[in-house]
């Protein structure tokens, strides 16, 4: 039997400033899955700016799950985290410092 896998665009085009974070997805049928972030632009003073993934039971409240990745700080760079044992619902989350901005692609790919 082949697995069943998935992938989701949770953010596209979209420039991030201050608190921000993906639109939220539920994958609680998903064994595992692997989160990309890919900078559409050249990141403005994002330093070592980490993004963080959060997890859900609802898809309203959340919390850090413990995976967080570097944010790209150039035009064209993919960061990831893989993801395990995360319930029903994921999201990337992201405090970005005074000034700083990110245009992102973030995807989530799923695999049961």
């Amino acid at each position: 039997m082949l697995p069943h896998n998935a992938t989701a665009v949770v953010a596209r085009n979209e420039t991030w400033t201050g608190k921000s974070a993906s639109e939220p997805y539920e994958c609680g049928w998903a064994r595992e899955a692997i989160v990309f972030l890919r900078a559409l632009d050249a990141p403005r003073r994002i330093g070592r700016t980490r993004a963080r993934i959060e997890i859900s039971p609802d898809g309203l409240r959340w919390v850090p799950s413990g995976a967080s990745f570097a944010m790209p700080t150039r035009r064209d760079q993919v960061a990831f985290a893989p993801v395990s044992h995360f319930g029903n619902w994921l999201r990337v989350a992201v405090d970005l410092p005074r000034g700083a901005s990110a245009k992102v692609l973030v995807t989530i790919h799923m695999k049961a």
